[in-house]
């Protein structure tokens, strides 16, 4: 094990994504060059299924980039007031979108975390071409361990990523972080409380992105347990439907797009923003 992949369990997540090469991220991010690793809210065109056979996927696969930009606008919203003197971290940053997109509206520095070299690798490799890499940067490390200074980060957001680790833990590394007064948000899935245990569709996303899907309920304990207190919770399953309903009709499908439908359908599983303070 490296100082980065600390766990076999760490390392099956690395792995998973070092060989990730799935159409849904890569095209869509093809659109407007920006590379998401996310889902996406929103109302969808559905004149785009009318279009002719020759146009029709090119222009699904736009709208689905739209509805997945249209999330981390959303996410960057409930940052707050941020300023170009402060600093920024992005957990589990994927292929880097939400980073850039953090950067070109702050005009702050921007550091994002991740297990996966690849992935790490390429988002520098942007960063490179957008001539801001002394501006955003990603470090193969592990957001439980950044190795950055206790304190000097505005905020700090995970985007969809919350479930490949152990919630106290990483909330306990995020407030350690953050400066008194910063911000932390999540757009997240997590099983709904109410149902009970995790449902079968919900168990079949787990085992199709090797991760742990946590209850409702544990982000605000864990929350809780580590000084950060929530100021907005948003509910954006039914925002998230319409996107998996076309995501299900495109052809850049990775079967699991029924799990989800009928995970959310059913209210097993939600999708949630959770914005909280450091205090």
């Amino acid at each position: 094990m490296s100082v980065v992949i600390t766990s076999p369990y760490q390392h099956s997540v690395a792995d998973y994504w070092n060989r990730e090469k799935n159409a849904v991220n890569l095209r869509l991010g093809e659109v407007s060059g920006t590379y998401h690793h996310h889902y996406g809210i929103g109302a969808v065109d559905w004149s785009v299924l009318d279009e002719p056979e020759e146009t029709r996927e090119e222009r699904m696969i736009a709208e689905m980039h739209r509805l997945e930009t249209a999330q981390a606008v959303l996410l960057l919203d409930h940052l707050g007031q941020v300023q170009p003197t402060d600093r920024l971290l992005d957990a589990g940053s994927g292929r880097g979108g939400s980073s850039f997109m953090a950067h070109e509206r702050f005009g702050c520095r921007v550091d994002g975390v991740s297990i996966s070299q690849k992935q790490v690798d390429f988002a520098n490799e942007q960063a490179r071409l957008r001539g801001v890499q002394d501006k955003v940067e990603f470090h193969f490390r592990n957001m439980l361990q950044t190795g950055l200074e206790p304190g000097s980060l505005k905020g700090i957001w995970n985007n969809e990523s919350t479930m490949y680790v152990n919630l106290s833990k990483l909330f306990a590394a995020h407030s350690q972080l953050l400066a008194p007064g910063g911000r932390y948000v999540t757009i997240t899935g997590c099983y709904n409380d109410v149902y009970g245990l995790p449902s079968k569709a919900v168990s079949e996303i787990n085992a199709h992105y090797v991760c742990d899907i946590h209850p409702r309920s544990a982000y605000f304990k864990a929350m809780a347990d580590n000084h950060l207190v929530p100021i907005n919770v948003i509910d954006l399953t039914e925002a998230t439907i319409p996107y998996w309903e076309l995501r299900a009709r495109s052809s850049v499908v990775t079967g699991i797009e029924d799990a989800f439908l009928t995970a959310y359908k059913d209210g097993s599983f939600q999708y949630l923003l959770i914005a909280a303070d450091r205090v």
